[in-house]
C-alpha cells in the first residue's frame, strides 16, 4: 500500500467509506492494480526499435528484455551502438522507432565522461553519489536554520532509514577498493590526474542508489589488482547491471546474462560471455545448416522451374514453384565476420641477449622507484610484469624503451635490438590531422602506398578510411593504428604497456594469437587475463621497490596477494604510520623542489615588493601635498609642478612594476602547478 499514490487511496478509502455499487468498486480497483503494476514493473522492454546516428543505423526492428537485477554484458564490435544504447536508456538520445520502456521509479546511475577541477575532498565528491543522501542533508539544514522540531526529527529518521551515518565509512571503502590511499581521501579532486579522476567517477557511480547501474568499459585505467576487487563488488550490488567491456575475464566474472549486438539486432543469452561463445557457435552451425538445407531446396525449385515453364503440361507446376520461392523467407549464411587478419613478421636480427641490465636503480629526481635490478632478457622470452598500481611497472617499462635513464647502473643494448614500444598514452603520439597512410609512410618513406594500404586491410582500414584523417575515428581504431604502426616496424623485442584499452574483443582475439606466434621477446603489462594467460609463459614482479621473477600463475598471483593485503591489515597502526612518513616525506620533497624552482621568481617578487613599497610611499607624500589647498597657490606654481611631475613619474613606475610583480606570481603558480603534476606523475606509475 505505501506505493500506491495518494490518489489511489483515496479513491479506495472513499469507496469503502460510501459502501459505492459494485461497479464503482470494481472501477476503483481496477484503477488500483493498474497503478500497482505500473510500480511493480521490474524490467525493461526493448521492442522492434530502429535506432540511427547520422546516416548509418545501428538498431533495425531490434527487441530485447532485461529482467531486475540482471548483471548484462553488451557485447558487440567497436561502432555497432554499444554507447549509442546507452545514451538511449540515458534519455540522452530518442529513438526513430519502436519502443523501449524503463520502470519509472527506477533510479539510474552512470559513470560520468566528465570531472571538474574542484576543491571539495575525494571522500565528499564520492558522496555526492548518493542523491538521496544529499537531498536529505540540504533539507535537515533548512530546518534546521528554521528551527523546525517536528521537520527535523523527520528528516533524521529519513537519514537513519537510508544509513545515512554510514556513508563516509561506505565511500571510504569504495575509494579504497579503487586504489586510493588513506591519505588521498581528503586531497581535493583536482589533485588528481586524468585517470584517477575517472576512477573518482565511477566511485561516485557506485554510491548512488540506483536501480540500473550503466558502465562502459569500467576496467579503463584500472589495474589488475582493482579489476579483481570490482568484480567482487558488482556482484554484490541488488541492481540491474548493464556493462561493456571488452574483457573476457571480467565480463565472465561480472555478468549473468549476455546481450550481443550484432548486425543492426539484440541477441540474447542466458550465460556470461564463455556461455556465449558456447551457444554463438551452436546457433551459428545451425543457422549454417539451416542455409544449407535452403540453399538445396532453392536450387531445386530453380532447377524444376527452369526445365518446365516453357512446356504446356507443366505450366502451372512451374508457376506454383515460381510463387513458392518467391514467397521463401532467406536464411542468411552464417559467419564470424572478424575483420581483422595481421601477425608479427620475423624480425630481422634475433641477437642473444637483447639487453642485460646490471645493478640498474630508476628514480625521479632524487625519489629512488625501483633499484638494483639485474636482469638478463633473453631472445624468446616471455615476461607479464607484474605489481600493484604505482609500484613502477611503467617505470620500468620506459627505461626499457630508452626514455628514462638509469639513476645508476647501466642497461646493456644489442646493437641489433628492435624495440616496438607501446605506452599506456600511445594514442598521443597520432597525428589527428593525418592518415593511418601517412603515418605508416613516416616509418618507412620508401615503401609503395598499395603495400600499405594491403598491410593496413588487416587491421581494417579498408577503402577511403586508409587515406582519411584520423580526427573522427573511434578510440578502438586509433589503437589499432598506433598497433600497427607497431607491427610495421618488424620488432625483436615488444613493450606492452596496457595495449588492450580501447579495443574490443575480436581485435584483443586478433592481438592475442599475432602475439602466439611472436618470435622475438616480450614483456606485457595488461589487467587483460585472457590476453597474460595465452601470451606469456612467465612473471615478473615489481614489489617494494625490487624487481624478481614470480613463481606460479594469475590465481597464485591473486591469492599471494590476498595474503599481503591480510598481513597488511593486521599491523594497521604501523602501517598507517608508515603510510604518513611517506607521505611526509615526499610532502617534504616537493616543498624543496618547489624552493629550488621558485627561488629565481621568488627573489624577483620581493624585490618588486620592496620597489612598490617606496613607490607607494613616495605617492601618498605627493597626494598629500596635492590635498592641501595651499599647494595651487601662485606662489607655490613651480613645486606644483615639481610634485606633479613627480606623481606621474611615480604611477608610471608603479603600473610597470606592478604588471611584472603579477606576471611573476603567474610564472610562480605555474611552477608550483608543474611540479604538482610532475609528482602526480610519479605516483601513478
Amino acid at each position: 500500500m505505501d506505493k500506491l499514490c495518494s490518489k489511489s487511496k483515496r479513491l479506495l478509502q472513499t469507496a469503502q467509506n460510501n459502501c459505492f455499487s459494485k461497479a464503482a468498486c470494481t472501477s476503483t480497483c481496477r484503477l488500483l492494480f493498474y497503478e500497482i503494476s505500473l510500480t511493480n514493473i521490474t524490467m525493461i522492454e526493448i521492442k522492434n526499435l530502429t535506432l540511427q546516428r547520422g546516416l548509418k543505423v545501428l538498431l533495425n526492428q531490434a527487441s530485447a528484455t532485461i529482467t531486475s537485477r540482471q548483471r548484462i554484458g553488451l557485447i558487440g564490435k567497436n561502432g555497432t551502438g554499444k554507447s549509442s544504447l546507452f545514451a538511449l536508456l540515458k534519455n540522452e538520445i530518442t529513438h526513430d522507432s519502436g519502443e523501449i520502456s524503463i520502470p519509472k521509479n527506477w533510479k539510474l546511475a552512470a559513470v560520468s565522461q566528465e570531472t571538474p577541477a574542484l576543491d571539495i575532498s575525494a571522500l565528499d565528491y564520492v558522496l555526492q553519489g548518493d542523491a538521496d543522501l544529499q537531498r536529505l542533508q540540504a533539507a535537515l539544514q533548512r530546518a534546521e536554520v528554521e528551527n523546525n522540531g517536528a521537520l527535523i526529527a523527520d528528516y533524521h529518521a529519513q537519514l537513519e532509514e537510508i544509513d545515512a551515518y554510514t556513508a563516509p565509512a561506505r565511500a571510504a571503502k569504495l575509494l579504497s577498493g579503487l586504489g586510493f590511499s588513506q591519505e588521498e581521501h581528503a586531497k581535493p579532486v583536482k589533485a588528481f590526474s586524468g585517470g584517477w579522476r575517472m576512477r573518482l567517477n565511477l566511485a561516485q557511480a557506485l554510491m548512488c542508489r540506483a536501480d540500473l547501474l550503466l558502465l562502459d568499459e569500467p576496467t579503463n585505467h584500472l589495474d589488475l589488482e582493482t579489476v579483481l576487487w570490482l568484480e567482487n563488488h558488482l556482484a554484490s550490488l541488488p541492481c540491474t547491471q548493464i556493462i561493456i567491456s571488452h574483457d573476457r575475464d571480467f565480463l565472465n566474472a561480472a555478468t549473468t546474462h549476455t546481450i550481443e549486438l550484432s548486425q543492426q539486432k539484440l541477441n540474447t543469452y542466458g550465460g556470461n560471455y564463455d556461455f556465449y561463445l558456447k551457444e554463438r557457435a551452436q546457433r551459428l552451425a545451425n543457422q549454417q545448416s539451416a542455409y544449407t538445407k535452403q540453399q538445396e531446396k532453392i536450387k531445386h525449385l530453380q532447377s524444376f522451374i527452369d526445365r518446365f515453364k516453357a512446356k504446356a503440361t507443366k505450366a502451372t507446376q512451374a508457376q506454383s514453384r515460381m510463387k513458392a520461392l518467391a514467397k521463401l523467407e532467406l536464411i542468411a549464411p552464417a559467419h564470424l565476420d572478424s575483420e581483422f587478419s595481421f601477425e608479427f613478421e620475423q624480425p630481422a636480427h634475433l641477437p642473444n641477449p637483447l639487453l642485460r641490465m646490471d645493478g640498474v636503480s630508476l628514480a625521479y629526481g632524487d625519489h629512488i622507484i625501483l633499484k638494483n635490478i639485474n636482469l638478463s632478457l633473453e631472445n624468446g622470452a616471455r615476461f607479464g610484469l607484474l605489481g600493484v598500481n604505482g609500484s613502477g611497472k611503467s617505470t620500468f617499462i620506459k627505461a626499457l624503451a630508452g626514455s628514462l635513464h638509469p639513476a645508476c647502473g647501466q642497461i646493456i643494448k644489442s646493437d641489433k635490438l628492435n624495440i616496438g614500444y607501446f605506452a599506456q598514452h600511445q594514442l598521443d603520439i597520432l597525428r589527428d590531422d593525418q592518415s593511418p597512410v601517412w603515418h605508416i609512410q613516416q616509418l618507412s618513406p620508401e615503401a609503395k602506398e598499395q603495400d600499405i594500404r594491403n598491410f593496413l586491410g588487416g587491421f581494417h582500414f579498408v577503402g577511403d578510411m586508409a587515406t582519411q584523417k584520423i580526427e573522427p575515428f573511434s578510440g578502438g581504431e586509433k589503437a589499432r593504428l598506433a598497433l600497427a604502426m607497431l607491427v610495421w616496424q618488424k620488432p625483436n623485442l615488444l613493450l606492452l604497456d596496457e595495449p588492450t584499452n580501447h579495443l574490443d574483443l575480436d581485435m584483443r582475439h586478433a592481438l592475442t594469437v599475432a602475439l602466439q606466434s611472436f618470435q622475438g621477446a616480450m614483456i606485457l603489462v595488461s589487467h587483460d587475463r585472457s590476453l597474460i594467460e595465452a601470451t606469456t609463459d612467465q612473471f615478473l614482479l615489481i614489489d617494494a621497490g625490487s624487481l624478481r621473477t614470480f613463481d606460479g600463475d594469475l590465481n597464485d598471483y591473486r591469492a599471494y596477494r590476498l595474503a599481503q593485503e591480510n598481513a597488511a591489515a593486521a599491523p594497521a597502526a604501523s602501517s598507517q604510520s608508515q603510510k604518513r612518513k611517506d607521505t611526509k616525506r615526499i610532502e617534504a620533497q616537493i616543498r624543496q623542489e618547489k624552493a629550488k624552482r621558485s627561488k629565481p621568481i621568488q627573489q624577483k617578487i620581493e624585490r618588486a615588493e620592496k620597489e612598490m613599497a617606496a613607490l607607494q610611499a613616495q605617492q601618498a607624500q605627493c597626494d598629500e601635498f596635492l590635498s592641501q589647498e595651499c599647494a595651487y597657490l601662485p606662489e607655490n606654481k613651480a613645486k606644483l609642478q615639481e610634485i606633479l611631475a613627480q606623481a606621474t613619474e611615480v604611477k608610471v613606475k608603479l603600473t610597470g612594476l606592478e604588471e611584472n610583480w603579477l606576471q611573476w606570481q603567474e610564472d610562480l603558480e605555474t611552477v608550483n602547478s608543474e611540479i604538482d603534476e610532475e609528482f602526480q606523475r610519479f605516483l601513478e606509475e
